[in-house]
């Protein structure tokens, strides 16, 4: 129809189809498709079946992403995601070899990562002037700290009953049980943040914390929340890499948070808080998973895995910067 002005106006509401394909998800998915393709080119070895026979070993960091992404939205930050799997493992170990029964493992293991999630989440609340990396930074060396007092300077420890630990590391067909855990919880998760009272809050504390406050959000309830979830996460992350590793050393679970914090970055979820959603993070996930799988498979060095994996998420946090930019050149012109 033409206003008064004589322009033409456009009542028409864009497509959701199109709005989906060019969201960042959208282009997530075909990223996913592509590198299924390269990886499938570049290694005969490539394919469903040995995709879910390797995934398990990198799928328990992408139980991390999951709550990592609350914290980013939050517009904060938690690197002793790593040690407190580390510790969470080393005395789900200790206590496995105390013949304990395998639930007793279990809760011991989700409690001790429940504990280091609760501590940080003390700190940073009862003491809001400190910044989460500074937080996070000293817990993450005290919990490596702990579990190398434990095992000593370098040392390891490996189960002596496996029992429990080879079931959970079962199949259903070709699908591994963590596969499904990994989907349940990622749907547990995206609601929440998504669809519930409690997620608009973190959206709302990202975006302008004191502004939450004073609308009558518990800021601080909400952020001790999450960090103790986070640890909760960590025990269960270190529960399931027990189940491939049968053991722990002093160098378990490093590198994880950054793993988590890519995959989350990567999947369109802001470090500045208040931006983002579950469903990009999993995609992404699963985009670093296949590539790991596809290149290992060839015997890429890790270091090199890692270089492309840095590479991809410098691209995630440019390409929308780099798309705006064309954006506004466009309607300047």
């Amino acid at each position: 129809m033409a206003g008064k002005s004589g322009r033409s106006i456009n009542n028409v509401p864009e497509s959701s189809v199109k709005r989906m394909i060019f969201s960042w998800e959208g282009i997530l998915v075909l990223i996913f498709i592509a590198v299924n393709i390269f990886c499938a080119m570049f290694s005969e070895f490539y394919n469903i079946s040995s995709l879910l026979r390797q995934m398990p070993v990198y799928l328990a960091e992408v139980f991390l992403m999951l709550p990592m992404a609350y914290i980013l939205v939050l517009g904060e930050i938690d690197i002793s995601v790593g040690s407190s799997v580390c510790l969470s493992a080393t005395m789900c170990c200790i206590v496995c070899n105390m013949n304990a029964p395998f639930i007793v493992v279990v809760l011991t293991g989700l409690a001790v990562g429940t504990v280091c999630g609760a501590i940080n989440g003390l700190i940073l609340t009862k003491f809001t002037e400190l910044p989460p990396m500074i937080v996070t930074l000293a817990t993450q060396i005290i919990f490596r700290g702990i579990a190398e007092i434990i095992l000593g300077s370098g040392g390891s420890i490996t189960m002596s009953n496996l029992d429990g630990f080879t079931a959970i590391a079962g199949k259903v067909g070709q699908v591994p049980y963590i596969l499904f855990l990994v989907v349940i919880l990622a749907v547990i998760f995206a609601l929440v943040l998504g669809k519930s009272t409690f997620g608009r809050r973190v959206y709302a504390i990202g975006t302008n914390r004191l502004t939450a406050y004073y609308s009558g959000i518990h800021v601080q309830k909400i952020r001790m929340i999450i960090y103790t979830v986070m640890g909760t996460v960590s025990g269960l992350c270190a529960i399931f890499l027990l189940s491939s590793s049968f053991g722990a050393n002093t160098t378990t679970g490093n590198g994880f948070e950054m793993d988590a914090i890519a995959m989350a970055v990567f999947g369109g979820i802001s470090s500045t808080g208040g931006k983002g959603n579950i469903a990009g993070g999993v995609i992404a996930a699963f985009i670093i998973v296949c590539l790991r799988v596809g290149l290992g498979q060839q015997n890429v060095h890790a270091q090199v895995i890692l270089l492309i994996i840095g590479a991809l998420l410098i691209a995630a946090v440019a390409l929308p910067n780099i798309i705006g930019q064309v954006r506004r050149t466009v309607k300047s012109k």
